[in-house]
């Protein structure tokens, strides 16, 4: 039933993704040192939104995805900030310790957007390089197309981009799925899914923070229909926690859902219509700044697809893709599951970019 959910993600990837004030001077939590960031508060596009950052020069934002935070980056902002970068991940819109507005459509993709922008306009930058994740993939791309002059170059991760496709990718769901379970519809009910997630997020994330060929429980709930439950019971629990993933990361990210609950999170994917409703602009439109793709082979999102079969579909969309990454073994949480490999990724594109 698993390996059914998760390769339904394909279909997020290969249709529409779409979809200041000065900084506080507030340290929050411990001080950093060389190996951790500083996490502190500052105010962007009108939210209080916390970042953490470390090291100097050229500004590099990571922008994480669904159900993360800027904790997903933390092997990546020392390697990124001792290559002589400004490193900052924040918590985006609706995570963590950043504000979670209460209307679905303060989560729509120019908001997004907006608040990457105004991590810039709050660091005193005019422009950053930007990398995402999963959701965060999303967001980047769409800060390229939407605020060109603002982002250098993209690297984007799992999530791939081949323009902006012929109708919302909601109502291909509907048809694909109709009344069997599709965690992006499941999410479309309106205080269900953050409902059945708040009360165990233990549940849903030690299910969901695991390798390809991690073992599992069989699941309890195996009816494909949306109307026989939620999605906790039809993912089997694991018998262990994977190698990249320490007990204490998972109660990091735990700890953080049980304070600021899920709903923010799944605000996202309820602005998928929406998104693709309130951005007509860019059919057709490419991005024209250089881009890397990095994705686990064995990431769920993109089917199996390879690199060249990546790359003729990115080509659609873009007019400067230097490469497509694939990492051998690795699953969808590929800057944790593949740490090292990915921040080699990272730093040989930047390093070409100079």
């Amino acid at each position: 039933m698993l390996k059914k959910f998760m390769t339904m993600t394909m279909a997020l990837t290969m249709m529409s993704l779409i979809g200041c004030a000065p900084a506080t001077q507030d340290a929050e939590e411990k001080e950093s040192n060389s190996m951790e960031p500083t996490l502190r508060m500052i105010e962007s596009n009108g939210l209080n939104m916390r970042i953490a950052e470390m090291g100097e020069g050229p500004l590099v934002i990571f922008v994480h995805g669904w159900p993360e935070s800027w904790y997903s980056w933390r092997h990546q902002l020392p390697a990124i900030a001792a290559a002589g970068y400004r490193a900052v991940a924040p918590d985006m819109r609706g995570y963590g310790k950043t504000d979670a507005p209460d209307n679905v459509e303060d989560y729509d993709i120019k908001k997004l957007t907006a608040d990457v922008v105004g991590v810039i306009d709050a660091l005193g930058e005019e422009t950053a390089i930007v990398v995402g994740h999963d959701w965060g993939s999303i967001v980047a791309w769409n800060c390229v197309l939407l605020h060109p002059d603002r982002f250098t170059s993209l690297v984007a991760m799992s999530v791939p981009y081949g323009g902006r496709g012929p109708e919302s990718p909601i109502a291909g769901w509907k048809r694909q799925y109709n009344d069997d379970f599709f965690y992006i519809l499941y999410y479309q009910d309106y205080g269900v899914a953050e409902k059945e997630f708040d009360a165990d997020p233990n549940g849903i994330l030690s299910r969901l923070y695991l390798s390809p060929e991690s073992p599992r429980e069989e699941p309890t709930l195996t009816d494909p229909k949306m109307a026989a439950g939620g999605w906790i019971p039809r993912l089997g629990a694991p018998k262990g926690l994977p190698d990249w993933l320490t007990q204490e990361d998972l109660d990091y990210y735990v700890n953080e859902f049980t304070e600021a609950g899920f709903r923010g999170g799944i605000n996202y994917y309820r602005n998928f219509h929406r998104n693709w409703e309130i951005t007509p602009e860019l059919d057709g439109a490419k991005v024209k700044q250089p881009v890397l793709f990095v994705a686990g082979e064995k990431d769920v999102v993109i089917g199996g697809a390879n690199a060249q079969m990546l790359t003729g579909l990115m080509g659609r969309a873009t007019e400067d893709l230097r490469e497509v990454v694939i990492i051998p073994e690795v699953g969808h949480w590929v800057q944790q599951e593949a740490a090292e490999e990915t921040n080699a990724a990272i730093l040989k594109f930047l390093e070409e970019l100079k």
